[in-house]
Formats: C-alpha cells, sequence, structure tokens
C-alpha cells in the first residue's frame, strides 16, 4: 500500500511540473538587482546571471520586479533597497515600493490564453523586456522598455532616488493621460503608463507557454 501512495504521489508531483510556466529572469545591467516575484520570492542577480521560477498554470495577477540599491545583512536576508523594496527582506511577499517597473501576468490553463504586460504606473526604476521564448505562436510577442534614460532624462517633479514616479501611481482609475505619463508612453510606447492605457499594451500567448524577463535587455 505504501508503495502504491508513494507512486500516487510522484504522479502527482509530475502532473504538477508539467503543468507549470517556467519564467526566466535574468540580469543584463553593469550593476546586481534583486529581482523579486510573487508568487516566487526573491534572489540577487549579478550582471549575467539568471533566476527560473516555476509558476503553476491559471495562476492570476503575476507580479515580477527589479530591486536596486540593495544592502543586505543577517545571512543576507534583512536590508533595505533604493527601489522596489518590499519591507527590507530578501524573500518578498508584497509588492514592493515605487517606483517600479512592473512585470504583470495571469496564466490560463491548458487551451486558454495568457495574458502579460509591463506597467509603468508605479512609476520606472530599471530597463526591461518580457518575452515569450522556445518559439511560442504569440500574436505579437511580448513588450520590451529597454530606455535606460528615464531616470536620468525624469522630469524634477517625478525624480526620484535612482528612479522615476508616475502622477499617477495611487490617483485611481479615472487618472490619465497627463504629461507625466506621456513622458513615459513616448520612450517605452509598448508598456501600461497610465490605469486605462490597454490599448496595445497587454500581451497574449497560448497557455503554457515559457517566458523570460531581462533587465536591461
Amino acid at each position: 500500500m505504501a508503495s502504491v501512495l508513494r507512486v500516487l504521489a510522484l504522479l502527482l508531483i509530475a502532473a504538477a511540473c508539467a503543468d507549470a510556466v517556467s519564467i526566466v529572469v535574468t540580469n543584463k545591467c553593469g550593476y546586481t538587482v534583486h529581482p523579486a516575484a510573487i508568487p516566487g520570492g526573491g534572489t540577487e542577480l549579478n550582471t549575467g546571471d539568471s533566476w527560473f521560477i516555476d509558476v503553476p498554470a491559471g495562476t492570476q495577477n503575476g507580479r515580477v520586479w527589479g530591486r536596486t540599491g540593495c544592502g543586505f545583512i543577517i545571512n543576507g536576508t534583512l536590508g533595505q533597497c533604493q527601489t522596489g523594496d518590499c519591507g527590507g527582506t530578501l524573500v518578498c511577499k508584497k509588492v514592493g515600493a515605487q517606483p517600479i517597473t512592473l512585470a504583470e501576468y495571469s496564466l490560463g490553463k491548458k487551451g486558454g490564453v495568457d495574458y502579460l504586460d509591463i506597467s509603468l504606473v508605479h512609476g520606472f526604476n530599471a530597463p526591461m523586456s518580457f518575452l515569450p521564448t522556445g518559439g511560442a505562436k504569440c500574436a505579437r510577442g511580448g513588450p520590451s522598455c529597454p530606455v535606460q534614460e528615464i531616470t536620468f532624462d525624469c522630469p524634477s517633479e517625478q525624480r526620484q532616488k535612482a528612479g522615476c514616479s508616475n502622477p499617477c501611481d495611487g490617483k485611481g482609475s479615472n487618472c490619465g493621460p497627463n504629461s507625466g505619463t506621456d513622458y513615459f508612453k513616448q520612450r517605452c510606447p509598448q508598456t501600461i503608463t497610465y490605469p486605462r492605457d490597454t490599448k496595445n499594451t497587454i500581451y497574449t500567448c497560448p497557455a503554457g507557454t515559457n517566458y523570460e524577463i531581462t533587465f536591461c535587455p
């Protein structure tokens, strides 16, 4: 009986893995990034490093972002980041503080559709792309915001330490467009820059597609 239960358990684990979507997070910036994900947690990526996250099919409202200017102590688990901080912990359980460049996704189940986007509604702190991998047949690929100068050229009223804020952050669904959101849209037209900015900014792929999120693509 025990052996039968063990086999059933292994089959269930295998089935769960088969339904999981792989998201590879890669840092191509010339500085260390501490990516965070819900679900997924968080880690440290030096230049050229990658982090692999397995996400269950059907996951809704997934989030991935980068934290910059971090310093962690106590075995690398507690500290603080200049941008994207999630309460001073390496492993995040909540979305980080603005300004953050935010990858968002909702995954379909077998035969369904995945939805993905990059949002600058909470500001910008690092260039990012969010692309399908493995030759997936997606309608328009995925979004990218590769412009590193956004932080340096940020309007004075939006300028933050190591980032650029969005005037619509926390202002509700009726905010925008305005000059502040236009600053982002002109530089990264594939991103969501205010709450109702959904035309040509939400991308779709067949359920089961794997993805790569790259910082400084």
